[in-house]
């Protein structure tokens, strides 16, 4: 099956990126939100600007490519004649089921399910449609214009029927792809990048270096273009935080789960409200 018509759920920076990324590629693109539509429409114009502005996209490209892209607050609507429906709202169980239960009811029987989720089960998340084996997880990348990777994950009951046609999407989009094949909390990316953020954060905490210096030893020393800690910070701490408690809260072993707690200097951080550069600081200031 090949998707033209897509329905994005949640107008963030997740889901205007997808959008924008949707629409690039030819796409016809609604997206629906309850709350933040002028929030997405602002975000996806100043992208397209910056492109505009960089060279990377005519004047008259990004006009085509906006009139691509509907926002609305009608859900029916958003999804009546999509061939994919992308999931891109917050990271928690409960409001994930309920976008999903909605999509069973008003999405098209042909339709892909996908949810952009992080670090939740996609298993969990399809266990309210009445097909689980047309759910996947297509997880994106911030910000999705840039970034060239897609975490295809395979719930319990996906089918390959599914995952094939999914790939097929990314890759149109101009995205390459992993696929998790067994649906554990926090996937492959979300595991290993709390890994290295959660080790970063002790040896701040410790007092062993500065925030700058272990990004900047991250930096010079491996290779990576941004620090794990202003990583945190450009995600949001709040974010992150709430993945690895997902994860600990799925942990196989006690070991594991132990391994994900986040420690006490994020903690704090989330509870002062400084969530990286959302906020204007967090690790850093912005």
């Amino acid at each position: 099956m090949k998707i033209e018509r897509v329905a994005v759920i949640g107008a963030g920076l997740m889901g205007s990126g997808i959008a924008q990324v949707s629409a690039l590629a030819g796409k016809q693109v609604r997206v629906f939100d309850n709350a933040d539509l002028a929030r997405g429409e602002s975000l996806l114009g100043e992208s397209l600007a910056r492109f505009v502005k960089k060279g990377t996209l005519t004047q008259d490209a990004a006009e085509e490519l906006r009139a691509r892209i509907e926002f609305t607050s009608d859900f029916a609507h958003a999804v009546a004649e999509c061939d994919i429906a992308i999931e891109a709202v917050f990271e928690k169980l409960e409001v994930k089921q309920d976008i999903f239960h909605r999509l069973d009811q008003f999405a098209p029987a042909h339709a892909i399910l996908a949810s952009n989720t992080s670090a939740l089960p996609i298993s969990q998340i399809a266990s309210v449609v009445k097909d689980p084996s047309r759910v996947v997880g297509t997880h994106f990348f911030s910000p999705v214009p840039m970034m060239k990777l897609c975490e295809l994950v395979r719930g319990q009951e996906t089918s390959d029927e599914t995952l094939q046609i999914a790939r097929e999407f990314a890759e149109s989009i101009g995205k390459e792809c992993i696929v998790v094949n067994r649906d554990i909390a926090g996937f492959v990316t979300t595991r290993l990048i709390l890994t290295l953020v959660l080790e970063a954060a002790r040896l701040v905490e410790s007092g062993i270096a500065t925030a700058e210096d272990v990004d900047l030893a991250c930096k010079l020393g491996f290779g990576h273009a941004m620090g794990p800690l202003a990583t945190a910070d450009l995600t949001g701490i709040d974010v992150l935080r709430n993945a690895s408690l997902n994860i600990v809260n799925e942990g196989e072993t006690i070991e594991a789960a132990e391994h994900f707690l986040p420690p006490a200097l994020i903690n704090e951080l989330v509870a002062q409200g400084k969530l990286g550069r959302k906020s204007g600081s967090g690790f850093h200031t912005y």
